[in-house]
């Protein structure tokens, strides 16, 4: 009895492995299969017909935990996809038309959190796209069209702050803003076909500090403001120097002469300057200048090394072991571009 329990049980096995993984005459695989490794681990499972995927195909990780689940509306072509990680969690959710993604895709974090919400259209971002904070606060809203951000844009900052504009076919086009947590303006600028065009203004405690005129990209002018103690607007480039005085104080030197002490500390008008003209000569007396005013070094009456500046400034600058390796930057681009440096190392 026992022999031909076994023996009725291989003959099933026999017929099992007979109804599956079969090829028509015309070379079409049908009916269910299922593939596996060398190490007979499956790989998938699902049904053909006529050679073309129906109902549930599912992949599994070499531990068996489902990898993707597709589930085939229109045979071969339209599919709802479901991919996992190897734990078993949700990572992303969509469809997929001719193996491309079509329609509205969702992707999850590990704990099930939604990150992200993106439309396609036969494989291409086209539509809505909302990204997530992980509270669940919407974090980015965008609109897409053919692979690029197309219409309205807006991405929080903070908690309440964010930002906002208009893209068309993937370049910022118009106006935009920035708000702070206390729904106070930041910056506000325009843009023509994505370049920076016309003014840029920025705003600290809903006073204007910064001024800049663009041009299709190129930063023209930018004004700066000075506490003097009144409110002045003074063009970084009519700026030489500027260096500490005390904590609260900066001194601001201009090309024409002018000397002039603004009320604010050196930090806040070093960041309102910003870094394309400017150079730190020293991180700890916190000293800058323009960087084309520089000619080289030189020695003060106790053999010290200091920069050689042009115009020279009523105060001496000694550079750090940074602005030495800056010089030496400037000195191999002077030499480059021309026969002779005008950087002179004693």
């Amino acid at each position: 009895m026992k022999y031909k329990i076994i023996a009725f049980a291989l003959l099933m096995m026999g017929f099992a492995c007979q109804a599956q993984n079969q090829i028509d005459k015309e070379g079409r695989r049908q009916g269910r299969w299922v593939k596996t490794d060398k190490q007979g681990t499956t790989i998938y499972e699902g049904t053909f017909t006529d050679g073309l995927e129906t109902g549930t195909f599912t992949y599994y990780y070499p531990d068996g935990t489902v990898r993707i689940r597709n589930e085939y509306t229109v045979p071969g072509k339209v599919c709802k996809h479901e991919v996992y990680d190897n734990r078993g969690n949700l990572l992303a959710r969509g469809n997929f038309n001719q193996k491309n993604r079509d329609g509205r895709w969702e992707f999850f974090a590990k704990s099930g959190k939604l990150l992200k919400i993106t439309t396609y259209k036969m494989g291409v971002r086209h539509g809505i796209q909302v990204s997530f904070t992980s509270n669940g606060d919407t974090a980015e809203v965008s609109n897409w069209s053919d692979n690029h951000r197309h219409g309205r844009w807006w991405k929080r900052l903070g908690k309440k702050g964010y930002i906002t504009a208009t893209y068309v076919h993937g370049g910022i086009e118009g106006r935009l803003v920035e708000y702070n947590d206390d729904q106070q303006l930041v910056r506000e600028g325009h843009y023509t076909k994505g370049d920076r065009n016309g003014h840029f203004k920025y705003y600290e405690n809903e006073q204007l500090v910064v001024d800049e005129t663009w041009r299709m990209g190129d930063l023209k002018d930018r004004l700066v403001r000075l506490m003097v103690p009144e409110e002045r607007f003074v063009s970084i480039y009519d700026i030489n120097y500027m260096a500490p005085l005390g904590k609260k104080k900066t001194v601001v030197y201009l090309s024409d002469g002018t000397k002039l002490i603004d009320q604010e500390e050196a930090e806040r008008l070093y960041n309102h300057v910003g870094q394309e003209r400017f150079s730190l000569a020293n991180k700890e007396a916190r000293i800058m200048v323009a960087t084309k005013l520089i000619v080289g070094t030189t020695f003060d009456d106790e053999g010290r090394e200091i920069l050689r500046l042009d115009p020279r400034p009523d105060f001496n600058v000694y550079p750090d072991k940074d602005c030495m390796g800056l010089l030496r930057s400037l000195r191999l681009q002077q030499q480059t571009q021309e026969s002779g440096g005008v950087f002179e190392f004693k």
